[in-house]
């Protein structure tokens, strides 16, 4: 789902960017100055509801640089444009003219596909608004004269955005309005104990309860008004599902559609409840499942049932090589995210549907992973962190060449995906990626959540298209 709508600011050094980013900010945020590329990282300000303003300057500029270098900067400040944003504002210098990389620009912006508005910028006065006119040659329609230094066209630019954002606003605000439970759904082998769990969080006997395997055949939702953390009124909506069955045991019509549906509650909630039985632990088919999870964008819990029964044996000396029921969990949960590899930091919940306990505590926490799913990760502080991991521990290097990520955007939420723009994809190894992933999941608390780095290859697109 993608809930922000980016606006990046693009065009060649010292057109006016920083300025023109600040004034729409209403806030002095990117350093301005007249050496050309001050600006060195990517600076976002939100400037309406879920619209992101991205001030991307001369990114990696200095005054020692040579004209190929400050080429290279520009292609990566319109490679960020292409691939991350939802509109372009192009800024010109109007007093110089068309320069070749505007030309340059424009060209990758048109080949693109990109939405478009050319600010034909350090227009101080009206008798200079005709210099605007030789930009509409490049094909994106009439550019606004403006100067960002004294607020000249400012207006104009603002009501062209609001009309160019009006359409994702009314969706958000649709969307926001409209009421919409929490979906949960209940996953997991046959006789876990998942229509036992949706029983007890209903407080009635709502799903057929039996110790006979596969008792649940449909997917079933059923609506629950509760009182949040806050004790506003929250809906949650929770779907049992049939018991999931290894591909190799499915030999009946009603099994294999029973696995369908199971699929289907997993693609339409936002959280999945993984039940598991506390005297079996994690099979095969439970990891399979989480991956499933993952595979939709999904946040998952797992949900260790029968509980009582593991802390009866624990107190009756049936687990001798602990101490307490404190160390047997603790091992437990140990071993548990040790086998779901996929999800390290999963959530867990230690329950007993037949007693009713740890049932409470359930919602409240599907509702903090349902919070932590809906984040903004800022893009300052995103890219600081990716340069911290590659600080700490540089990539291995291939054939002379060292992997390098320029910058990265969050591009999505539920599921979080991070794009992040690199020299070649081709010395990225698995296990420098999933060091990276897991910097990230500790550092922003992704519990739970799923998390996705995809990363776009600059160099060669850039070569392709010039």
């Amino acid at each position: 789902m993608k809930i922000f709508y980016n606006i990046v600011i693009v065009g060649r050094p010292n057109v006016g960017k920083s300025r023109l980013f600040n004034r729409l900010a209403h806030k002095r945020i990117s350093i301005v100055h007249d050496m050309a590329g001050v600006t060195r990282d990517i600076i976002t300000r939100e400037i309406g509801k879920n619209i992101v303003l991205m001030d991307t300057g001369g990114l990696g500029l200095s005054g020692d640089d040579s004209i190929k270098e400050i080429t290279s900067a520009v292609d990566e400040q319109v490679g960020l444009a292409i691939a991350a944003a939802d509109l372009v504002l192009f800024v010109v210098d109007a007093t110089e003219g068309i320069m070749p990389m505007d030309y340059d620009i424009a060209e990758m912006l048109r080949k693109s596909g990109a939405n478009v508005i050319v600010i034909a910028n350090k227009i101080d006065c009206h008798e200079k608004f005709h210099l605007s006119d030789i930009f509409k040659s490049f094909g994106f329609g009439n550019p606004i004269a403006a100067s960002a230094e004294h607020g000249i066209g400012e207006e104009e630019i603002r009501q062209l955005i609001a009309s160019k954002t009006m359409v994702f606003s009314s969706e958000l605000e649709c969307m926001e309005t409209t009421y919409s439970p929490i979906k949960l759904a209940f996953i997991g082998r046959p006789n876990v104990g998942k229509s036992s769990l949706v029983n007890a969080l209903l407080e009635e006997q709502r799903m057929i309860v039996s110790d006979i395997p596969g008792t649940t055949r449909e997917a079933v939702g059923i609506k629950l008004p509760k009182r949040d953390i806050f004790g506003k009124d929250r809906d949650f909506e929770l779907l049992d599902t049939a018991g999931s069955r290894p591909q190799n045991r499915i030999t009946t019509s009603l099994d294999y559609f029973a696995s369908l549906r199971t699929h289907d509650g997993i693609i339409s909630c936002d959280i999945i409840f993984l039940v598991i039985d506390a005297e079996s632990g994690i099979t095969k088919l439970d990891k399979k499942l989480a991956n499933e999870v993952i595979e939709a964008g999904k946040g998952l819990i797992l949900v260790v049932n029968k509980w009582d029964i593991a802390q009866k044996r624990c107190r009756s000396g049936d687990l001798e090589k602990f101490n307490s029921i404190e160390e047997f969990k603790e091992s437990f949960l140990q071993a548990a995210r040790k086998e779901l590899r996929s999800f390290p930091d999963v959530e867990v919940a230690f329950v007993s549907a037949k007693r009713g306990y740890g049932i409470d505590g359930l919602l409240p926490l599907a509702e903090k992973l349902y919070g932590r799913m809906n984040r903004k990760i800022g893009t300052g502080e995103l890219n600081r962190v990716i340069q911290k991991a590659f600080d700490k521990r540089p990539p291995s290097t291939s054939s002379g060449r060292l992997f390098r990520v320029y910058y990265a955007v969050q591009i999505s939420n539920m599921p979080f995906v991070f794009k992040c723009f690199c020299n070649r994809t081709s010395l990225l190894n698995d296990s420098y990626k999933k060091y990276l992933l897991n910097t990230l999941r500790k550092h922003f608390d992704f519990t739970g959540c799923t998390v996705d780095l995809e990363f776009i290859e600059k160099d060669r697109r850039f070569e392709k298209e010039r």
